[in-house]
Parts: structure tokens; C-alpha cells; sequence
């Protein structure tokens, strides 16, 4: 009987502990974001497979970038009550917005590492690294960002 108290009590600690703590990392990471975007916002970036004037590049290079993003306790616990009655499972969005962004900032330093003044035809893949399942509550997903860098 004591165990399943302490057990109780330490779930009803561990909630707002991991949503607080969440919040703060993710605000913090997002904050990062913002600011290495404005970093890199001289580069031009574009989906297009040729982008202006491609009479003019002087050098073109495969470039990418690669993130890993989990999730916390808190939002893994959300997505499974949300699971239970159905729709939109909100608290994966910053997820899969915080790694897009995350790979994108890394294939842009590769670009500018290289030169690079622009990054043409920008793809995203996606994978799920791992799962709720079971006994494991993490969820991770990981995004893949790749194009070709323009150096003029």
C-alpha cells in the first residue's frame, strides 16, 4: 500500500516538474532559433530546383544539415490522452517545427562555411526515431535538411 502512495505522489510531482522544466528548454531552444535565423537571413534559400541567374554560379555543393529533437515527460503523457479521445495532437507540432528549423540552421552554416550566398532546391525528410510505446513515453523525431549551396 505505502509503496503505491509514494509512487502516486512521486507521478503527481513529476507532471508539473517536467512540464515546467519542458517549457523552459523549449522556450530557450526556440529563442536560439530566432536569433541564428536572423544570423542567416542573407542567404537566400528556395525550394526551386534553379533559382536567379544560374549562368552565374561559380561553384554548386551538397549541403545538409541533421536534428534530433525529443520530447519531455509532460507532452509525451498529453499526446497519450489525446490518443485516447482522438484529433490533433498539438504538442508534436513544436516538435517537428523546432527539429525543421534546427536542420535548416545546420545546412545553412555548412552553405556559409563553404561561401555559399545561396541554398537551392531545400528538401526535408522526416523520421521517427522512436516511439511511445510500452514502458518508453519518449517520443524523438528527427528531420533531414539538404540542397544545393551557390557560391557566386
Amino acid at each position: 500500500m505505502i509503496p503505491e502512495i509514494i509512487m502516486f505522489l512521486v507521478s503527481l510531482f513529476m507532471l508539473p516538474f517536467g512540464y515546467g522544466v519542458g517549457r523552459w528548454r523549449e522556450r530557450r531552444h526556440l529563442a536560439s532559433l530566432k536569433q541564428r535565423e536572423i544570423e542567416f537571413g542573407d542567404i537566400l534559400v528556395t525550394n526551386l530546383k534553379t533559382g536567379p541567374n544560374p549562368e552565374n554560379v561559380r561553384r554548386a555543393a551538397f549541403v545538409s544539415g541533421d536534428a534530433v529533437i525529443a520530447t519531455d515527460y509532460f507532452k509525451s503523457f498529453a499526446a497519450g490522452l489525446r490518443n485516447i479521445i482522438g484529433g490533433e495532437v498539438r504538442v508534436f507540432e513544436t516538435l517537428m517545427d523546432r527539429a525543421r528549423r534546427e536542420a535548416t540552421l545546420r545546412m545553412l552554416q555548412e552553405a556559409r562555411q563553404m561561401g555559399a550566398s545561396e541554398v537551392w532546391n531545400i528538401r526535408l525528410e522526416s523520421s521517427n526515431i522512436r516511439s511511445a510505446s510500452g514502458n518508453n513515453k519518449a517520443v524523438s523525431v528527427e528531420i533531414f535538411a539538404f540542397g544545393t549551396a551557390i557560391v557566386r
